[in-house]
């Protein structure tokens, strides 16, 4: 595996599997239950994800993405029990809105790749989840449930996954410290400050993101929500706003 994977400890049940090799330095989420794991991401499919996890928990494991771009599928292709969204299902079935061609030079773009990766060989997963997956839908683990929550703005059926038994909430790239992206034609500026009203409205005790920094407090979920309603507020929430730096991060739409 040429130490692609950093491991990191949440708590006893619940680990984090990053890809800081990449520049976007994607971080997948392994919760394991009494009767079964999710995996929340599987990164860029680079290197078998599946091999890291199988040393962290012999249980069956579920794969589910927060949504459906390379960088968080990539290692689903190790899991045929996996959970989508409905709105993003075209995407899983050729219709991604970006070319071969365009996925694998992001893939490449400031990486330190293993020396046997052949990015010839590299393919946005395809695939029919085994579940599709709705706003308020639960999934049980045994022993810890997470609710689902519909957050589109960065991706039509953008999700984030609620523990509201811990206070862990998994942002995906709602939220994370960096630029935030709601400028492609497949995102959604006014919708993305629908769901930060959402997200800022819980009780999270612990933010994971899906990339950069795993230094992200509830606070983080609150200012980006202010940082939306004040871009509302002045009329650049739309495509074409234009780039905006608030310190711990940035927002592009």
């Amino acid at each position: 595996m040429d130490n692609w994977f950093t491991h990191d400890r949440i708590d006893n049940e619940t680990f984090i599997l990053s890809e800081y090799r990449h520049w976007e330095e994607t971080h997948c989420y392994l919760l394991c239950g009494t009767e079964k794991a999710l995996l929340i991401d599987t990164g860029l499919g680079i290197c078998d994800i599946s091999r890291e996890v199988k040393k962290l928990t012999s249980l069956p494991v579920t794969a589910v993405a927060t949504h459906i771009h390379w960088d968080h599928i990539g290692g689903h292709k190790y899991y045929p029990d996996f959970y989508a969204h409905g709105a993003e299902l075209d995407w899983l079935n050729g219709k991604f809105p970006l070319s071969r061609e365009t996925i694998r030079q992001m893939v490449l773009d400031r990486c330190s790749p293993p020396e046997d990766f052949d990015i010839e060989q590299y393919e946005m997963f395809q695939g029919t989840p085994t579940r599709v997956l709705e706003d308020g839908d639960v999934i049980d683990l045994g022993g810890r449930r997470l609710e689902v929550l519909h957050t589109p703005g960065h991706s039509p059926g953008h999700m984030c996954f609620f523990e509201r038994e811990r206070g862990y909430l998994f942002t995906g790239d709602l939220v994370y410290k960096d630029v935030l992206f709601a400028y492609y034609p497949s995102t959604d500026p006014e919708a993305y400050l629908t769901s930060m009203e959402r997200a800022a409205a819980l009780p999270v005790k612990r933010v994971f993101p899906a990339h950069h920094s795993l230094d992200a407090s509830p606070e983080l979920l609150t200012k980006v929500r202010d940082a939306f309603r004040e871009l509302q507020a002045a009329g650049k929430l739309h495509h074409g706003g234009g780039q905006f730096d608030y310190g711990d991060f940035g927002i592009w739409v």
